[in-house]
């Protein structure tokens, strides 16, 4: 499996870099991009913002972030404690929300608790917040998160992001054109698409 079938968006919660993509996408892109909740982990390629190798690496990152988040109009980043965090549960319920419709809305919310309100998403209840802002309920988020349909769907969709090519997130997946990874790589990737269309 080389490429999907329409352009995709891959996402981890944990990445403060996802979190600027997602913010940005929706206006940036000609046409509708699937937003596709990944483990970082799985993809094999590390990920910037999975572990840092020194104090120094990790305050010059988060530098970076707060200065992209100035310079592109969002609220100030809040870091979670502890930074980086545990995802695996958050992106549960991001999958659970993909399968109900309610992606975009619970990303985007479940984003904003993170980096701009400060809460991590290693803590249930702030994904639960997040998640009763798009109108799922808190008991059937718990529950959902922990069946093997919502499970074996997220491992399956980080497989296929890595069969796709996906190393890291953020990345934009775009068939026939390939993958842009980074937040900064998304005009590229809005370009291919434009020129996919055309």
């Amino acid at each position: 499996m080389s490429a999907p079938a329409s352009p995709a968006f891959c996402f981890d919660l944990a990445s403060p870099e996802a979190y600027l993509s997602a913010e940005r996408i929706l206006p940036l892109m000609p046409v509708a991009v699937e937003w596709v909740p990944v483990l970082t982990d799985g993809l094999g390629g590390g990920g910037r913002f999975s572990a840092f190798r020194c104090a120094e690496e990790r305050d010059i990152a988060m530098g970076e972030m707060e200065r992209a988040a100035a310079g592109g109009g969002l609220q100030p980043v809040r870091w979670p404690d502890p930074f980086p965090f545990d995802s695996a549960f958050a992106m549960r319920v991001a999958t659970y929300a993909k399968q109900i419709g309610r992606t975009v809305a619970f990303a985007l919310a479940a984003f904003r608790q993170a980096y701009a309100g400060g809460r991590s998403l290693e803590v249930p209840d702030n994904v639960l917040i997040a998640a009763s802002a798009c109108e799922m309920h808190p008991a059937a988020v718990l529950k959902a998160a922990e069946t093997r349909l919502v499970r074996d769907g997220l491992a399956q969709a980080t497989a296929t992001a890595a069969a796709w090519g996906v190393r890291d997130v953020p990345a934009v997946v775009v068939p026939g054109a390939g993958v842009f990874h980074g937040d900064a790589a998304l005009e590229r990737a809005a370009e291919a698409l434009r020129a996919h269309a055309a």
